[in-house]
């Protein structure tokens, strides 16, 4: 019975080291707090103002809000702002947006709007140190030039800013790169999709076993798997607690004892 409590006891443990957020020269916080964050920008795809477009950024930030957004590169290495790795859904174009230059990327439009797809330096320029974002690094490819690029750009921005990924390379980048600057792991219940099944590093990145790679300091969560036990488990760590993507007033109440910080789109906190 003794070995049978000393071999759970050193599973825990592992466990803990696995799943363990950042708890040493923690960066600060504090500037992130009190503020909502519109995810992609305070947009309507139905309207002048789409997700990841200049518009709706400049409206997510007359109207006080913090932003999420999503940055990843181009064919010739150039920052823009888009959320997905094809181009279909956004802009009606076959291909991912690596497959394609700046200049011909921002000859597209957004949905049905006269918005293009915008440039990181572009953004800067619009949120100019008002409100603070979260950046989003899109590794739909396993390479971390975005992360570097990006640095780069924001060595010389004098404004509030931390970074995110679902791709834990990009957390050890800044890990190792950029420990001033506060980074977070982003996650949910992947195995929940059908499409998922059988998808193993999905399942470990599901219950953050990955992240002793980047040592977060933040979780940002899908509301919807709340109780998942590691983001409770990181949250009691001292890992800030960060939820996408609140949708409606009703799961804002829902959650709010649940997370610290909030996304959301389709609706106004």
């Amino acid at each position: 019975m003794k070995i049978l409590l000393l071999i759970l006891l050193c599973i825990f443990l592992l466990y803990l080291f696995l799943i363990a957020p950042r708890m040493l020269k923690r960066a600060d916080r504090t500037p992130f707090m009190g503020y909502h964050y519109a995810h992609r920008g305070l947009f309507d795809n139905t309207s002048d103002a789409p997700e990841n477009s200049l518009l709706a950024f400049q409206k997510a930030v007359d109207a006080g809000y913090g932003m999420e957004l999503d940055v990843q590169l181009s064919k010739d290495n150039q920052l823009v702002i888009f959320h997905d790795a094809s181009l279909k859904r956004m802009c009606g174009i076959d291909g991912n947006v690596w497959e394609y230059t700046l200049e011909e990327l921002q000859q597209m439009k957004l949905a049905d709007s006269d918005q293009t797809i915008p440039t990181f330096q572009e953004f800067l320029k619009i949120v100019d140190g008002k409100v603070p974002f979260i950046l989003e690094y899109k590794l739909d490819r396993p390479q971390t030039k975005v992360c570097e690029l990006a640095d780069e750009v924001l060595k010389d921005y004098k404004g509030v800013y931390c970074v995110e990924s679902f791709h834990p390379l990009a957390v050890l980048w800044y890990r190792k790169n950029r420990p001033d600057v506060l980074r977070g792991q982003l996650s949910e219940e992947f195995f929940r999709e059908e499409k998922n099944k059988g998808k193993h590093l999905l399942t470990l990145a599901s219950f953050l076993l990955l992240n002793f790679a980047g040592r977060p300091d933040f979780i940002a969560y899908n509301h919807l798997h709340a109780s998942n036990i590691s983001r409770c488990i990181c949250k009691l760590l001292g890992a800030l607690s960060v939820t996408y993507t609140i949708k409606s007033k009703e799961e804002y109440q829902r959650n709010k004892k649940n997370f610290d910080l909030f996304i959301f789109d389709s609706c106004r906190l």
